[in-house]
């Protein structure tokens, strides 16, 4: 953990406090002024690199460019080890797939594979990504939603809709016993998470299952999902992992795995995290420092080096003003969100300081903390001030523990008073927000920067109906702006029409640290329910909270019932339509959708909408507050105006408005005051030392090596390290590559490597039905990101992808030798059989979006050296170094435009021994033009990682 104190660099700064037991480093010791003037997101870095300082990854150097923030912030390349590491299910299994086939290289050569081993601890979450196949069928006969307390109070159960025919031959359940349909004990063909005294039903038949066929189902689900991280639990030293059915990874990492103050070997210091999610910036609403890496980035971390950046600006965030009654955090959120993109901090950190800080209750905090991704921000930090000591009173935290804590950040002045602008620090610029000017808005319809006011909702609608198509246009005819498309729905018929919501969703990533934003969605549906209002069944409604916590709140303050009458069911603990895990919608609403090509909506409480993203027939996507979306729910559209139009009308006729049932803030802060409180966390605690009974029964050998099946079609040995020898070869010059994609601008993660579900004409889909699957059990790409031949067939297979070769969207390309428009992955295998290298082109902002580290392992893997674009989003362009391939930039002023390449010439790119970083190259194309290209490797560690072939075969060759 630490190097030896009596040869530590720093160990005159080593300090104890009262009690005399605790050590920890303390800056204030340097008896330098710069330090009480430096951010304290910064003197956070600059304790890390104090402690960690071993000469070899951490520098006096680095710690003396720290302390010299004001004139070193964005020169400086610094080190920063975090005291721990944050992995999710869908990127976490690959990383321990990673770790299992390294100790498979190593032992090749003779090397003992229990050394490799990761070095910070890990936490892994099992609960993070599910995915919807059912809904409004299983929940809804629970006697008990959602666990809690029995006896709270709700509103009369619905009747239970009519369970759909079982296919011919079906034997689920019934007189029969367990169910015969092979894939029911054959395949997980979907994420099965059953909530306490609910009937699972076999999710190939939809009817309830015997205990028999539950038996055999879930086992055989358990045993293929989750029978690897059980074996990581044992076999890997410092990893954590955090079984099922205790909660999603941002929820439990804000609830149960934070710190704020370590110990460790009798140190104490400062706690703080990288995670491989977006959302773990949520954490920097409580006062530690943390933010999301890719699974690569995370892998490095875990094995013992720290992540590089450079020193980061940081932007003051003053927050003046009371806050608007009829606000929610969401507002609130969504309003800071505006400024700070507008205000250009991409790439800096924020922190927030100023009066109106205190008035955010720490739930508040993290709210705003989880949206800093959207506004490209490292992180946005709120340091602990006396609101944060209130609020852990109430959790897990002793009092011992509190004062430890207390006198601990006081002592390194990392404790906050909001009131005193005496202790106010020097930023790189400071941005004022009032927060009395924070009205309710929603985001939309296809990216989350377009705002929108609820009460100009209707008008905006109508705009982008007139609009051309675009981020807010539809271009829809005049003509057709009234169309009514008729259909039935269970035997009733319904109308659709522009702007008709089809999705609504209350999602787990945004909003339910929240009590108060869940608490007044539950109470807007109480009082609707008792006012008589409904939410048409043809809507896909669902409520996926962040864990049991918010689940058990909902339902001890006696709303989850409403919920749930509005069709609002739990269905689970994780990430699931906002990453497109939703089962298509009802065919006749789809069918309805396309007959009159009408414009229909979703409604979401998360933070990504991009189009297409929840379902393919569904183009615009709003973001909005969990009330909002039960509001729009009842609304059944999103062209209203709440302030004119009626919500809904009762079965007696009687019109009733959104003010109406809508609660008051003084309602929901006195049901937060009273039901939000310490047995919440004492419930989650529990919960977490129980366990999940197939956990615990879970077999798995004590093996140090992984058993891998040679069955499996979710678990399989990556080819990462392949050809692994004990020598560093040169860097290799590119010669007479193709281009494999001709890109423009903003093209995303999610275009690069979906996560979604599986299209049944892809070359994934072929792969897995060469495995004697069927369609229904293909499960989705994230399920799947154990498996590199299933990821590597998915690379580049997003139906949204706009390759210009073809001129249209579509995972196609053209295999320039030949012509010919083939899959991408086909014309790969072609390139791959003649031996030709590949690259990519591409305009702005290349690799934007959600982390994703298969974003970069599928082109490695298809054979991709480089990508050359006018720009990178800055992680995904890590990710590609980690990968070994090279990402190369135009020069200012320069695209394949201006120097008029067609992208079909073939390309020359020599790359030196002594390779550099921000070294320029030269290329040269088979038409003879020449140009220059400039290496974005930021320091020698990135020049070494690619010398290596990526990240992977680096740290196994430090073995070696």
């Amino acid at each position: 953990m630490f190097p030896h104190t009596e040869e530590h660099p720093f160990n005159h700064l080593i300090d104890t406090l009262k009690d005399g037991d605790r050590k920890y480093f303390n800056p204030q010791k340097l008896n330098d002024a710069r330090y009480n003037k430096l951010p304290l997101s910064i003197r956070v870095l600059l304790e890390a690199a104090i402690r960690k300082c071993d000469g070899f990854y951490v520098k006096e150097e680095d710690v003396h460019n720290i302390l010299d923030w004001s004139e070193q912030q964005n020169v400086a390349e610094v080190p920063f080890p975090p005291a721990r590491v944050l992995l999710q299910d869908f990127t976490g299994i690959p990383a321990m797939v990673d770790l299992a086939a390294m100790r498979d290289a190593v032992t090749k050569h003779g090397v003992d594979p229990g050394l490799v081993n990761p070095v910070c601890p890990t936490d892994l979450i099992v609960d993070h990504s599910l995915q919807i196949d059912l809904n409004k069928c299983a929940i809804q006969n629970a006697p008990n939603p959602g666990g809690g307390d029995s006896q709270s109070q709700g509103p009369p159960s619905r009747p239970s809709p009519a369970r759909p025919t079982p296919r011919r031959g079906s034997q689920c359940g019934g007189e029969r016993g367990s169910c015969s349909k092979g894939g029911c004990s054959d395949s997980p063909a979907i994420a099965v998470q059953q909530i306490e005294n609910t009937p699972l039903l076999c999710p190939f038949h939809l009817q309830p299952v015997s205990e028999t066929c539950n038996h055999t189902f879930l086992t055989f689900f358990l045993r293929l999902s989750l029978f690897p991280l059980k074996w990581c639990s044992k076999a890997f030293k410092n990893v954590n992992v955090v079984p099922p059915d205790v909660g999603a990874v941002h929820q439990l990492n804000l609830e149960y795995l934070s710190r704020v103050v370590q110990e460790s070997q009798g140190f104490i210091y400062p706690d703080s995290v990288v995670g491989t999610d977006s959302h773990t910036t949520m954490i920097n609403g409580l006062g530690i420092l943390g933010w999301g890496v890719g699974g690569i980035e995370s892998e490095a971390v875990m094995l013992g080096q720290p992540i590089s950046l450079t020193l980061p600006q940081v932007v003051g965030c003053r927050l003046v003003g009371s806050v608007n009654i009829l606000a929610t955090s969401i507002d609130i959120v969504l309003g800071i969100t505006k400024h700070l993109r507008q205000a250009g901090i991409a790439g800096k950190f924020v922190e927030f300081f100023g009066p109106g800080v205190s008035q955010l209750s720490v739930p508040d905090r993290t709210t705003i903390a989880n949206m800093c991704p959207e506004y490209n921000a490292i992180v946005s930090f709120f340091p602990v001030d006396h609101v944060t000591l209130q609020h852990f009173k109430q959790t897990n935290f002793t009092e011992e523990k509190l004062e430890l804590l207390e006198a601990y950040l006081k002592a390194v002045k990392l404790f906050r008073n909001y009131e005193d602008s005496s202790e106010d620090p020097q930023y790189s610029e400071v941005i004022e927000i009032n927060l009395s000017s924070m009205v309710p808005h929603v985001s939309g319809p296809k990216r989350p920067q377009d705002r929108v006011a609820v009460s100009s909702m209707k008008e905006d609608f109508q705009s982008c109906l007139n609009e051309k198509v675009g981020f807010k246009g539809f271009h829809i005819s005049k003509e057709k702006q009234e169309s009514l498309v008729p259909f039935l729905h269970d035997g009733q018929e319904y109308e659709l029409a522009h702007g008709s919501v089809v999705i609504a969703a209350v999602i787990s990533c945004t909003n339910n640290c929240n009590p108060s934003v869940m608490l007044t969605a539950g109470l807007l549906a109480k009082k609707a329910v008792e006012a008589g209002l409904i939410v048409k069944p043809y809507i896909r409604t669902s409520l996926a909270p962040g864990s049991g916590m918010v689940t058990h709140y909902l339902n001890t303050s006696g709303v989850l019932p409403y919920l749930s009458q509005l069709g609002f069911e739990v269905i689970g603990y994780g990430c699931a339509t906002c990453v497109g895990n939703t089962a298509p919608l009802p065919e006749t609403v789809s069918e309805a959708i396309k007959e009159g090509d009408l414009v229909a909506c979703g409604v979401l409480s998360g933070n990504r909408h991009f189009e297409g993203r929840l379902c393919d027939c569904v183009r615009a996507n709003y973001l909005a507050s969990p009330p909002l979306v039960v509001a729009y729910a009842i609304a059944g559209t999103v062209s209203i105006n709440f302030e004119k139009e009626p919500l809904g009308v009762t079965s007696e006729g009687k019109e009733v408005y959104l003010r109406d049932v809508w609660p008051t803030r003084e309602e929901v802060q006195q049901i937060e005051q009273d039901k939000v409180i310490s047995s919440i966390f004492t419930e989650l605690r529990a919960r977490r030392e129980k366990g999940n009974t197939f956990w615990n029964n879970l077999e798995c050998p004590e093996s140090v090596v992984f058993p891998w099946d040679p069955k499996s079609t979710y678990i399989r040995s990556p080819s990462f390290f392949n050809k692994l020898c004990k020598e560093v070869q040169p860097p290799q010059s590119i010669e007479n590559a193709h281009a494999l994609l001709f890109l423009g601008d903003k093209v995303t993660t999610d275009h690069i490597s979906p996560a979604g579900s599986i299209a049944r004409v892809s070359a994934a889909a072929r792969y897995l039905l060469s495995k004697r699957l069927t369609p229904r059990e293909f499960n989705s790409y994230g399920a799947r990101r154990g498996n590199d031949a299933v990821m590597t067939r998915g690379t580049f297979a997003s139906i949204k992808l706009q390759n210009r070769f073809i001129g249209k969207p579509g995972p196609k390309t053209v295999h320039i030798p030949s012509g010919q428009t083939l899959d991408v992955f086909e014309a790969v295998e072609r390139y791959q059989r003649d031996g030709v290298p590949l690259i990519i082109l591409a305009g702005k902002q290349y690799g934007s979006g959600n982390s994703r580290d298969w974003a970069a392992k599928g082109p490695y893997l298809l054979g991709v050296r480089a990508v050359i674009a006018e720009s990178f989003e800055k992680m995904h362009k890590n990710h590609l170094v980690g990968m070994g391939i090279a990402p190369l930039q135009f020069l200012p002023g320069q695209s394949a435009d201006s120097l008029e390449l067609c992208g079909k010439e073939k390309f020359t790119i020599t790359l030196p021994e002594d390779l550099s970083p921000k070294q320029m190259l030269t290329v040269k194309t088979s038409s003879g033009k020449t140009f220059s290209v400039t290496t974005l490797f930021d320091n020698e560690m990135d020049v070494a990682f690619y010398r290596h072939g990526g990240l992977l075969r680096y740290v196994a060759r430090t073995m070696l």
